[in-house]
């Protein structure tokens, strides 16, 4: 599909552009290009990518566009730090569906999701109380949501599993998106007791580890 010579032309400050298999989420397992966009307005307390809070290099869409399609991998997933948080990943995003890519965001609880276009898969963050961050939640975002979308929770402790536990009934997450995963913080939660808490509440929702931990201890550019 033919795009402005404008939009290819608007820039993106990047951190990393590589190839992976995807961690987590709905495609968990499945070959994917990264897109990890630098620069987050959020500090939660087990981040593990605090390397893209600052730096990177600045590219256009023209240029991201040919990197990605160099991978010929169907999967293209933007994250970051927070990739909303620059005004232009929102045509970055819609370019990557014109172009016919299946795409998902990773974005925090704290950025408005309605500018996103619709193909895209959004997997929204909320933060937990041990978070840190978890007064930055915008719940507006919760009615955006829908069955291409997906709500992710890193749970450090029991307190931080009630809470979520809470939140997925509150907004009727299990029949509005069509994910809710449940993440132990790695290092902080053992993934095992969590999942004896959701078997033992019978909870509708997913228990996700996080392969690329598992893989390469989350080791930049994997």
């Amino acid at each position: 599909m033919h795009n402005s010579d404008d939009i290819l032309q608007r820039e993106l400050r990047i951190t990393e552009v590589f190839h992976s298999l995807q961690g987590e989420a709905r495609t968990v397992g499945l070959p994917t290009v990264f897109v990890r966009l630098t620069g987050c307005p959020l500090r939660c307390v087990y981040c593990d990518t605090t390397y893209s809070f600052s730096g990177g290099e600045k590219f256009t869409l023209a240029h991201l566009l040919e990197q990605v399609r160099h991978y010929r991998t169907p999967l293209v997933c933007v994250t970051g730090g927070e990739p909303l948080a620059q005004p232009d990943c929102i045509p970055w995003l819609k370019l990557l569906c014109d172009e016919g890519f299946e795409v998902s965001l990773e974005t925090g609880g704290a950025m408005d999701v309605s500018r996103v276009d619709p193909r895209v898969s959004r997997v929204v963050d909320l933060k937990t109380p041990d978070s840190g961050e978890m007064h930055r939640n915008l719940y507006e975002n919760m009615s955006l949501l829908n069955r291409h979308d997906q709500v992710k929770f890193v749970i450090c402790s029991r307190r931080d599993y009630e809470w979520a536990r809470f939140k997925s009934d509150e907004y009727s997450l299990p029949d509005r998106v069509g994910d809710v995963l449940f993440s132990p913080s790695h290092g902080q939660l053992d993934a095992r007791e969590l999942a004896e808490w959701m078997l033992e509440d019978r909870l509708r929702g997913r228990l996700q580890l996080q392969l690329h931990k598992y893989l390469w201890n989350n080791e930049p550019g994997h």
